[in-house]
C-alpha cells in the first residue's frame, strides 16, 4: 500500500482532536489503521535523563529502557530515526524522536512490515512523532498521564514544585541552542533556570536559592515568578532584578535570599547585559579555550531592602559555548573533602565539546557524580548555551 497524503492528514486530524489522556491511544490506533503498524510504543525520558519509561497503565509503567544502552536510547541521543529488524518475522522497528523545539521528550517506536518501511514512510512517521510531541506538551495542561510516565521513582514535593516551574530542558532556535539539567532530579531543592525569547532578544536566568526542601522551593518560586512578572511588564534586566529583590525582601526581610545570574542577549548581534547577583558562575568555551568569566559581584536578591543593581556588558560570538553552573557544581567536594575546582571543571567542559547543547548538562553532571561525595545533598545545576548568531538571511 503506497503512502498517501490522505493517510498522514487522517492521523494528524485524529491526534489533534483526541482527548488529552487519549492522545497516545489515538496515535496507536491511527498508525495501525493507516500505516499497517503491528505494534506502537511511546517511551518518555525520565527526570534524570537516564531511562526511557514506557507509557502503559499508569501510575505503573513497563520495564524502563536505559538511555545509553538500547536502540531506543540511540535514537534519543542522536535525535535521528533509527530502525532495526525484528528477527522472528522480518518486521522493522522504527525508533523516532519525540522532540519539541529541541526539548527531547522521548521516543515513539513503530513496528512495520518490511515492505512498508520506505524512506517516504520514515519521513512521514518522523513528522508524526514531532506532532505527537507538540500535542503532549499541550495535553500536560489537562492530564497527568505523561508527567507520571516520566517518573522512575517518586518526586519529593520540593522537586515537584521546581520541575513545574521550569520552561523546558532544552530549546533550539537558529541563533542558539540551550540545554539544562538539575540534580538530584528527584530531590531538587532551590536551584532553577528560566528563559524567554522574543523576535529580537533572549533573556536567561540562573537561580540558586538558599535552604533545603520546601522552604528552598518556595523561595525560588517567589524569585522566578517575581522575575517573570517584571520581565513580562517589558522592563530591562536591571529593573527586573530590583523588583524581584523588593518582592523577596518584603516576604523574608533579609532572612532568606536568592543568588541569581541574569542575562539578556540581542539575537542580531550577540551583545548582552548581565546582572550578577550572587553565586552562579559562567564558563565560556571559545576556540577550544575554556575559561571562567568573572562579573562584578552584586548582592543576592532579597538580602537588603531596595538594593541598586547595575548591568555589565557582555559579547557572545558565533561558535561560543556558554556553561552556567550553580555552586553545587563548582564547589562540590569529594569523599575526602577535596574541592572539585576550576581545573577539573574546565577539563570536564572540554571533554563534552562535541556533544550538542541538550546533552551537555547531563554529561557534566555525570562527570561530577563520579567525583563528589556520595552523601552530598546540595543541588547541582548546569545550563549550556551554544551561540550560533544570526546570519544575514535570518
Amino acid at each position: 500500500m503506497a503512502f498517501t497524503v490522505t493517510n498522514f492528514l487522517a492521523v494528524e486530524r485524529a491526534v489533534r482532536t483526541a482527548a488529552p489522556h487519549a492522545i497516545f491511544d489515538t496515535v496507536r490506533a491511527a498508525l495501525v489503521e493507516f500505516y499497517e503498524a503491528t505494534e506502537v510504543d511511546l517511551l518518555m525520558a525520565d527526570y534524570s535523563l537516564t531511562v526511557l519509561q514506557p507509557v502503559t497503565a499508569l501510575p505503573h509503567t513497563a520495564r524502563p529502557l536505559p538511555v545509553h544502552a538500547s536502540p531506543e536510547g540511540r535514537a534519543f541521543g542522536s535525535q535521528e530515526p533509527f530502525g532495526q529488524y525484528v528477527a522472528h518475522d522480518g518486521s522493522v522497528d522504527l525508533h523516532l524522536p519525540v522532540t519539541v523545539r529541541g526539548d527531547r521528550l522521548g521516543i515513539l517506536t513503530v513496528r512495520l512490515p518490511k515492505r512498508r518501511c520506505t524512506p517516504e514512510t520514515v519521513e512521514e512517521l518522523t513528522e508524526l512523532a514531532e506532532l505527537l510531541g507538540h500535542e503532549i506538551v499541550v495535553a500536560e495542561r489537562d492530564t497527568d498521564l505523561f508527567l507520571q510516565a516520566r517518573r522512575a521513582s517518586r518526586l519529593t514535593l520540593a522537586a515537584e514544585m521546581q520541575w513545574q516551574l521550569l520552561p523546558a530542558r532544552a530549546c533550539t532556535r537558529p541563533e542558539y541552542a540551550i540545554g539544562a539539567q538539575l540534580e538530584p532530579a528527584y530531590d531538587i531543592h532551590g536551584d532553577n533556570f528560566d528563559w524567554s525569547t522574543t523576535a529580537e532578544t533572549l533573556t536567561l536566568s540562573i537561580t540558586n536559592g538558599m535552604g533545603e526542601g520546601i522552604q528552598a522551593s518556595l523561595l525560588t518560586n517567589l524569585a522566578v515568578n517575581a522575575l517573570r512578572n517584571a520581565r513580562r511588564a517589558g522592563i530591562d534586566i536591571v529593573d527586573q532584578a530590583a523588583l524581584a529583590d523588593q518582592a523577596i525582601y518584603a516576604q523574608y526581610r533579609g532572612a532568606q535570599y536568592v543568588s541569581t545570574l541574569l542575562l539578556s542577549f540581542e539575537l542580531a548581534t550577540g551583545r548582552g547585559q548581565v546582572v550578577d547577583a550572587g553565586s552562579p558562575q559562567l564558563w565560556r568555551q571559545r576556540d577550544k579555550v575554556v575559561e571562567h568569566v568573572d562579573f562584578e559581584a552584586q548582592l543576592p536578591l532579597g538580602m537588603f531592602e531596595e538594593t541598586l543593581y547595575t548591568a555589565q556588558e557582555f559579547q557572545a560570538l558565533p561558535g561560543d559555548r556558554l556553561i552556567f553552573v550553580s555552586d553545587g557544581v563548582y564547589a562540590a567536594v569529594s569523599g575526602v573533602g577535596e574541592a572539585y575546582g576550576e581545573r577539573a571543571l574546565a577539563r570536564a567542559i572540554q571533554s563534552v565539546s562535541l556533544l550538542p547543547a541538550a546533552a551537555v548538562p547531563r554529561a557534566l553532571l555525570q562527570e561530577l557524580a563520579s567525583y563528589r561525595d556520595a552523601d552530598a545533598d546540595d543541588d547541582a545545576l548546569v545550563v549550556c548555551l551554544d551561540w550560533f548568531g544570526r546570519t544575514a538571511a535570518a
